[in-house]
């Protein structure tokens, strides 16, 4: 499966392609129309965006995204972040898709065990500061893998919460990286429909009941009819887990939008 490797785009200059916000403001002018599959081949390939990775959770819908990427080049760096907080099921589940889509450039993702050892020895911080062990397992290690970026392919989506409502194909990550969001538009039975046409494989602990799944310890099912994230960090003020940024800065609370 998966296009022969293509050549990747350059690191963009700033003085010849504008600022990461220019750039965001041309890709979404330019695809704003485009279906979701062409989005992504055209991130892949467009000077704008630069060096591209994607990032994955490989979680309740990840493989929607990793299937398309796979058909259209699957040599395209997948960074996965193993927390070693997730559930088993999440780890055969990758290694399962990895395997079933071929899968060029799959990259594991850890912390560093000296940080481990430092802050969180017994892997009970999620306990006392959940936004503590999100920055130690995942903030920082995925900051370090994407340092070589200049942009990154996540699954959001506009349904998925409140915070996501505006979500734009393509968003300024501060003046670092772009940010890529080829299904931001797609519903639940967008996700749904793809899976069953290319009979892709589902995450095993989708039929019981966990629409959103991340680590072990902070996801929890979601009963029918709730928010598919109601599962994550249930009963606290946490809706993401710092991994995306607006304007530069984490996110960790819903965002208010502009009036």
């Amino acid at each position: 499966m998966g296009m022969a490797p293509r050549d990747r785009p350059m690191r963009p200059d700033p003085q010849l392609f504008g600022t990461v916000a220019t750039r965001v403001a041309a890709l979404n002018a330019r695809y704003r129309h485009h279906a979701a599959i062409a989005v992504l081949e055209h991130a892949l390939a467009d000077h704008d965006t630069g060096r591209v990775a994607m990032v994955s959770s490989f979680g309740a819908e990840s493989v929607v995204l990793l299937h398309m990427v796979a058909l259209i080049d699957r040599n395209t760096p997948v960074l996965f972040l193993d927390t070693e907080m997730l559930f088993a099921e999440t780890l055969a589940y990758q290694r399962d898709v990895a395997d079933h889509l071929n899968l060029g450039d799959l990259r594991v993702i850890r912390a560093s065990r000296t940080k481990i050892a430092a802050h969180d020895p017994e892997g009970e911080l999620h306990r006392a500061d959940p936004d503590a062990c999100c920055n130690l397992r995942k903030t920082e290690p995925l900051a370090h893998a994407l340092a070589p970026f200049d942009a990154w392919i996540t699954g959001r989506k506009r349904f998925q919460s409140g915070s996501r409502a505006s979500l734009a194909f393509f968003e300024a990550e501060g003046d670092a990286r772009i940010k890529i969001n080829p299904l931001a538009h797609w519903t639940r039975e967008d996700v749904a429909d793809y899976m069953a046409n290319n009979r892709l494989p589902r995450h095993p602990l989708v039929a019981k009941g966990y629409a959103s799944i991340g680590c072990a310890p902070c996801t929890t099912p979601v009963a029918p009819g709730e928010d598919p994230r109601a599962g994550r960090w249930r009963g606290a003020a946490k809706e993401e887990c710092g991994i995306h940024f607006v304007d530069g800065k984490a996110v960790r609370m819903p965002i208010r939008q502009a009036s």
